[in-house]
């Protein structure tokens, strides 16, 4: 019973929070805002130790896929995951996936709900304001919760509820 509670408590926070991104209106991100962004991306990326490869077809079936790869000191990443909303160079978004892949092996999180949250609060206490923040709640987590909800990726965009 705990459990049927529990996964009715899951699955209606999935919705909310897919909802939150589905109807949400596109943010406005300043060129400020992304500047920082790039910026900490980069200083990020020059401290991950493992090897990362782009690919366009190698997907992770599950945290423990990815997690024997990075305890070899590899990281697929894929293309599925590039978003090019706010108008970075591809790049930042490669970095961006690999540093949230990242903090899923530190917090030793799944691609639930849950392990979505744990990975975006781990990244989110390195981020170097709050409109950074931001940016990562709606790509960890409210991106992350539309997924779940419709079972495939959502159209990309940044939202701020």
């Amino acid at each position: 019973m705990t459990s049927t509670i529990q996964g009715n408590i899951t699955a209606s926070k999935v919705e909310t929070l897919a909802k939150l991104y589905l109807e949400g209106d596109p943010a406005e991100v300043s060129v400020r805002t992304l500047t920082e962004l790039c910026e900490w991306l980069w200083n990020e990326f020059q401290s991950i130790p493992l090897n990362l490869q782009f690919s366009w077809y190698k997907r992770y079936n599950n945290a423990a896929e990815m997690f024997t790869d990075i305890q070899q000191g590899h990281l697929w990443v894929s293309d599925e995951n590039y978003d090019t909303t706010l108008g970075l160079n591809p790049i930042y978004s490669f970095i961006f996936q690999a540093i949230h892949d990242g903090d899923h092996y530190l917090t030793n999180s799944d691609f639930s709900l849950e392990g979505e949250i744990a990975a975006y609060n781990a990244t989110a206490k390195r981020a170097p304001s709050l409109e950074v923040q931001k940016i990562l709640y709606s790509e960890n987590v409210l991106r992350s919760a539309a997924y779940l909800f419709l079972g495939h990726p959502p159209i990309s965009k940044i939202v701020f509820p």
